[in-house]
């Protein structure tokens, strides 16, 4: 069966298929790449900043490459889904072949500038492939579990960052990366059941084990607890010892909105389904993680104090 075309309008060529297949919307995810450059103090670092740059794209090429073999095995479901029959490899835009031969070169490609990046590095590439096909190939199938491979898919990104610029990063900051990555994984799923409504199990069997009240008790936990590890990192003594600054705890009102906005927006205006579509698409999320990011950076790397 082939989700057929919409009448009027130009089919796609091969290589743009391919290209949408890759979901470019969703490499943002991978700017956690950036977190232990950041937190590093290794911002100012030119040859750190290349470094972890080779590292985003070669996360962006990888990622690319398990979208695509995921949408392989998913795409008889996705042909009843009302909004992912529109994927290039559901609606028999693009052929199996193809995508899998794109994806198998693309993915050779990111694996050899992931060995440029040090063996350190081309293990967490590694890491995170095959915890990915693990995913599209029966973690997602398993309850609680789905949702919990989703978060350590942006915990091995987040450490793949360290290693690249050879910078250990916080186990508050990969406490805090996992919570956060399962909160919006939840939210996910939560829009996925309300979207699909009776019919959610038939599209997916495991939405039939997660129920609305159930997934928004589990956002509650997890929301709750995103805070407060973000609130103890930020106003530990070890913190305000490495950045030499006492006041990273002021930015604790940035996340509070964040989130609560993030609920808002699940909640009241049926949202979700996408957080990187959300969040580009929602102004006062994105202005909310923009000043975010500019506040942290001017407090770590106190750019007043700077010689002139």
């Amino acid at each position: 069966m082939t989700a057929s075309h919409a009448p009027g309008t130009p089919r796609p060529s091969v290589a743009a298929s391919l290209f949408l297949a890759l979901r470019p919307a969703q490499w943002t995810k991978n700017l956690i790449v950036f977190a232990a450059l950041i937190f590093g103090q290794r911002l100012l670092d030119g040859e750190a900043v290349v470094r972890a740059l080779v590292a985003f794209l070669a996360f962006c090429a990888l990622s690319g490459v398990v979208y695509v073999v995921n949408d392989v095995v998913d795409r008889e479901a996705d042909r009843q889904h009302p909004l992912k029959r529109l994927r290039p490899i559901a609606a028999g835009a693009l052929p199996v072949p193809v995508a899998l031969g794109g994806a198998a070169v693309l993915g050779v490609v990111a694996l050899v500038a992931s060995l440029w990046l040090g063996v350190a590095f081309a293990a967490h590439a590694v890491a995170y492939v095959a915890l990915q096909l693990a995913y599209s190939l029966g973690l997602k199938r398993q309850v609680i579990l789905d949702v919990l491979s989703i978060a350590l898919g942006f915990v091995i990104r987040a450490s793949a960052g360290g290693a690249a610029i050879d910078v250990p990063i916080s186990q508050w900051l990969l406490v805090c990366t996992i919570l956060l990555a399962l909160f919006l994984a939840l939210a996910k799923r939560r829009h996925e059941i309300t979207l699909l409504g009776e019919e959610a199990a038939r599209h997916r069997a495991i939405l039939g084990e997660y129920t609305p009240y159930l997934v928004d008790q589990m956002i509650a936990v997890v929301a709750a607890s995103t805070l407060m590890g973000y609130a103890v990192y930020t106003v530990s003594s070890d913190t305000a010892e490495r950045f030499g600054t006492p006041w990273l705890g002021l930015t604790l009102p940035f996340p509070l909105y964040g989130i609560f906005r993030y609920l808002y927006l699940v909640h009241r205006r049926s949202q979700g389904g996408s957080p990187t579509e959300l969040l580009l698409a929602d102004r006062p999320l994105l202005l909310c993680v923009a000043l975010w990011g500019a506040t942290v950076v001017a407090l770590i790397y106190h750019p007043w104090t700077l010689p002139r």
